[in-house]
């Protein structure tokens, strides 16, 4: 682009996080100026609601109803997507891309489905995409991954990075209340929306592990590749048993590589209760990252919220507009190893934590015992109390030692078919 007096800007999208990148951009100019090296010039804003371009008070010449307009713009240089979904953000940043703009993003769905097309158009182009907003809010991390970490082989990642699922299990946790309950209080202080689905079945967070997957291992993770299961089966029984046993329950990514396979998932866990990871609370967001040579680091923060993600899409913003200064090209390759394998869920092997509502007579955990140890899976504890005296029924928890996935789903069957089986209530997965 060779050396320029200002960098024009186009925002698409007047939600929460492109209202305050907008405000960022007009009341910090000065302050932006200094640390980008030249001015940063916010041109054009697309909203097609007009009650949200009349409640923003800014210049009505900000605004058009057409993002493509903003795209197609000679002005603009760098383009700020805050649309959200897949579509029609997708198809707005190729067409920015393909014209030689750089694009700054926050949008983790159409990042984490289309990373590796977007990176090789950029690079065709002399540009870059960007998008540390994607994941984590204002917590930096796609630049850790990117320069800081890339010395490093990364062997695993355990994150909580969904702050609404965080502050529902903080709640039943605290207070001992059911989820419907918890839930309820997370869509009234607005942490929920009102369709909460992408939350609380973890496909928010598994979006984000798989953008941090595929940086960490250099291997091209989709959504799709991610196994994810949400919160709304945990009742306030199994927190109390979490806390008997010494454990927290949190909705964790975890993202392993070993011998060139990879695992990715998103599922409710038992943490041990004095790891840092157990002790985040509320909305907060922290993720631990374990490399050969910088042994274990945690980054810990705001996930999420107008600020925090607009900070992050700020340092994006400067980081082009220097370049774009400087006169430099400098793109990030995105590196990629086809031969690495995502290894299906059936193959993991970890610990897991059983609740079973059964019959009270004598011989039911024989029964049970027997089922796990012909699927050589070995019980580590048990817990058994009448639940109900009056129905002659009994609760019984079992924690296990390492298993794989496919031989505790193959006794589970075995289990629920029991003559002495009323219920399995819960299963959960133990991460030491």
């Amino acid at each position: 682009m060779g050396k320029k007096a200002g960098i024009g800007i186009g925002i698409l999208g007047l939600g929460v996080i492109g209202n305050a990148v907008a405000r960022a951009l007009l009341a910090r100019a000065g302050a932006l100026e200094a640390v980008a090296g030249c001015p940063l010039q916010l041109r054009k804003i697309a909203e097609k609601d007009r009650d949200k371009v009349r409640a923003s008070k800014m210049d009505p010449a900000l605004f058009t109803a057409d993002p493509a307009e903003v795209v197609a713009d000679p002005d603009v240089d760098i383009i700020i997507e805050v649309l959200g979904g897949e579509h029609p953000a997708k198809e707005f940043i190729d067409k920015a891309l393909g014209s030689g703009k750089y694009v700054v993003t926050s949008n983790k769905e159409v990042i984490s489905k289309h990373l590796p097309e977007f990176a090789a158009l950029a690079k065709k182009k002399g540009v870059d995409i960007l998008y540390e907003a994607s994941v984590g809010g204002g917590i930096p991390l796609i630049a850790p991954f990117k320069q800081d970490l890339s010395a490093n082989a990364i062997s695993a990642i355990y994150a909580i990075i969904n702050g609404t699922t965080n502050y529902i299990l903080t709640r039943m946790a605290s207070e001992e209340i059911d989820f419907s309950t918890a839930l309820k209080q997370a869509q009234k202080l607005g942490y929920a929306e009102p369709d909460p689905t992408n939350d609380i079945e973890g496909i928010d967070a598994a979006y984000k592990l798989a953008i941090l997957a595929t940086l960490a291992f250099h291997a091209e993770v989709h959504p799709d590749d991610v196994y994810h299961e949400g919160i709304s089966r945990l009742s306030s029984r199994d927190f109390r048993y979490a806390k008997e046993l010494g454990y927290e329950i949190k909705l964790l990514a975890i993202a392993k590589e070993q011998d060139g396979s990879i695992e990715v998932r998103v599922h409710p866990v038992f943490l041990p209760d004095d790891l840092l990871l157990a002790k985040v609370e509320g909305v907060y967001n922290a993720i631990q990252v374990e490399g050969d040579l910088v042994g274990r680091v945690l980054f810990y923060g705001q996930g999420a919220g107008p600020s925090a993600t607009s900070s992050a899409v700020l340092a994006d913003v400067i980081d082009v507009a220097q370049r774009i200064c400087r006169g430099a090209k400098l793109t990030h390759t995105l590196r990629l190893d086809p031969s690495k394998r995502i290894k299906p869920i059936a193959e993991i092997e970890t610990r897991y934590y059983l609740r079973m509502i059964t019959v009270d007579r004598p011989g039911v955990l024989a029964k049970i015992s027997k089922v796990m140890a012909d699927n050589d899976i070995s019980i580590s504890s048990v817990i058994q109390r009448e639940s109900d005296v009056a129905h002659d029924v009994a609760e019984i928890v079992l924690m296990t030692y390492p298993a794989k996935e496919q031989a505790m789903q193959q006794a589970m069957g075995k289990i629920s078919r029991l003559d002495v089986m009323q219920e399995i209530a819960n299963f959960v997965r133990v991460e030491d």
